[in-house]
């Protein structure tokens, strides 16, 4: 069964709708429809793709999305703003900045921030908008957001305030090897009263590389990590790992009470992770403390779990170690041209709201691949944690 719903037009933010495929157990919203809406399309044609969607939702409950632009028609250092004012129904265009990539976007004491590369394995930047992602500042030096001079890799995943401070895990590409097993993953953190912008107020951990003997030799690196926090107050680092044909692993680095020390053992610290193979966003529940995200999941083993995109599903864990499917948002049976994939995503009240880079057809051919995707879109899942509370 197709995806089925109607392509819009480039640049325009039409709502359409998708159909859950299946729920995990009898839960409510079993059958109902998710309205699905697109808020920008890149042709296959233009040679550049919809990269790194994130989401934030301001105080006036204006949503921001943003998206990066990829591929080789791309100078691999723009994103674009964009916001809604009717609880993402419609999207307007509100920005364009030149010299940032892979990044997130995050609200803080009333500013909106992003935060990532300022391009491809570029220096780590940060920008602050105090009207709505209109404007933004420009990382001119150390005291006006560029935080780290180097190459560093990341994705759209959280910024967590946790015992006074904000968390931000990134990458670095200092390791030996090329994709993925030179990634070494490190924390950021700052007190929550400072100025962001000004480097010398951030606190980096150590760099701590993977070893391809793990996984008895199927480890083949780590990346996109997500700082969460745990229910005792402590900080990890939950990083997506590459391993062929193991899959649906993660592994939980742990963070020193200072912050400057990361820690991993192999044989305790790799987590059984549904969509653990591919970019998530894991998110803590302000109702319950629980753990939420979004993420592909394999329908049958595969190869190279990574690159199976083709089904999205909500996966939740209540202490980061023991996860567990609780519903299929989205399938398509095609895994070479179609993808619903980098899902970013907040809490809005009983609701989840969220933002994916998809591969789906179009009236032009349809995405290059499930990998280069032509679609930025939102969507809500009302009453997620009916989900939840009803399983069995």
């Amino acid at each position: 069964m197709g995806s089925q719903w109607n392509k819009p037009e480039a640049r325009k933010a039409n709502p359409v709708a998708i159909l859950i495929l299946s729920v995990c157990y009898a839960s409510p919203g079993a059958g109902e429809q998710i309205k699905v809406v697109a808020i920008d399309h890149l042709l296959a044609s233009s040679k550049t793709y919809v990269g790194s969607p994130s989401i934030a939702i301001l105080s006036d409950n204006e949503y921001i999305a943003s998206h990066d632009i990829f591929g080789p028609a791309s100078d691999m250092n723009r994103t674009q703003i964009f916001a809604s004012t009717d609880r993402g129904q419609t999207w307007q265009l509100r920005s364009e900045i030149v010299g940032q990539f892979w990044s997130s976007l995050f609200t803080h004491r009333g500013s909106l921030y992003i935060m990532g590369p300022g391009r491809e394995f570029g220096p780590v930047v940060i920008r602050r908008s105090n009207d709505g992602g209109f404007t933004w500042t420009s990382p001119t030096d150390s005291r006006n957001g560029l935080l780290l001079n180097g190459r560093y890799h990341t994705a759209p995943t959280p910024v967590v305030q946790m015992g006074g401070r904000l968390w931000r895990a990134m990458e670095d590409i200092g390791g030996p090897g090329d994709w993925p097993t030179r990634f070494r993953c490190f924390v950021l953190s700052i007190p929550e009263d400072a100025d962001l912008l000004r480097a010398d107020l951030w606190t980096q951990t150590t760099m701590l590389s993977g070893n391809a003997g793990w996984l008895n030799g199927a480890f083949h690196g780590w990346l996109e990590g997500n700082a969460v926090a745990a229910k005792d107050g402590r900080i990890f680092d939950l990083l997506r790992v590459d391993a062929k044909p193991v899959g649906d692993k993660a592994a939980l680095v742990s963070i020193d009470s200072n912050g400057k020390t990361l820690s991993f053992e192999p044989g305790r610290d790799f987590v059984q992770m549904p969509g653990g193979s591919v970019k998530f966003t894991v998110r803590r529940d302000p109702v319950d403390g629980d753990y939420w995200a979004l993420t592909n999941v394999l329908d049958t083993p595969a190869p190279n779990p990574g690159i199976v995109r083709n089904t999205l599903a909500l996966v939740h864990s209540s202490d980061l170690i023991h996860w567990d499917v609780r519903a299929t948002i989205w399938h398509h049976p095609d895994v070479k041209q179609h993808g619903w994939q980098y899902v970013d995503w907040q809490f809005d009240g009983n609701d989840m709201v969220a933002v994916a880079r998809v591969a789906d057809d179009d009236s032009a051919g349809g995405a290059h691949d499930f990998h280069d995707a032509n679609y930025l879109t939102f969507f809500r899942i009302a009453g997620f944690r009916n989900l939840h509370a009803n399983a069995q």
